[in-house]
């Protein structure tokens, strides 16, 4: 994935799968090896925990369970996003710090985020994708054996640009 293809294959997700999981296993052995020597507020590790899947995930999934047609909101993915955000775990740390000072229990953050993206291969959420998708997007699908052609094999092969977006595949690309 780069500025100018924004996907991932199997192999290049895997990957980033393995890098999320050394992080995690970091996290948890630096976690574990200091929890003997120092006080863990095991309330506050909890909390630190539960508060991206409390707050951005199960209001989405209950909605998405909820619902006939499993359409909901985007706003579901966005706050899935924002509380699953590094951005944001380091501000809820931040604050944390600022009112109890710092404390092992912080550890609870990188471990969940990282174990999400890692053991579960959850990212950030697509807006226009089902909010808990058990198949690919159509798009994606259509596309994906593709993705492992070799860059020149599609020399010559452009699709045309209506209004800033590529048309519909042409049936070169699409037949095979």
């Amino acid at each position: 994935m780069d500025p100018a293809n924004l996907f991932s294959t199997k192999w290049t997700y895997y990957a980033l799968r393995a890098e999320w999981f050394g992080l995690m296993s970091a996290s948890i052995a630096v976690f574990a090896i200091n929890v003997p020597h120092h006080h863990i507020d095991w309330v506050a590790f909890v909390l630190l925990f539960a508060y991206p899947d409390t707050l951005g995930y199960l209001p989405g999934a209950i909605a998405y369970r909820r619902s006939k047609d499993k359409r909901v909101s985007l706003w579901y993915a966005r706050t899935y996003n924002v509380m699953h955000s590094g951005l944001t775990a380091a501000a809820v740390g931040g604050i944390y710090v600022a009112f109890h000072g710092p404390n092992w229990a912080l550890m609870a953050i990188p471990i969940h985020l990282f174990g999400d993206r890692s053991v579960f291969g959850n990212v950030m959420k697509m807006l226009h994708v089902r909010f808990e998708p058990h198949e690919p997007h159509p798009v994606y699908a259509r596309v994906k054996d593709e993705l492992y052609r070799p860059w020149w094999e599609f020399e010559g092969e452009t699709e045309p640009v209506t209004n800033g977006r590529p048309a519909k595949a042409s049936e070169t690309v699409a037949a095979r």
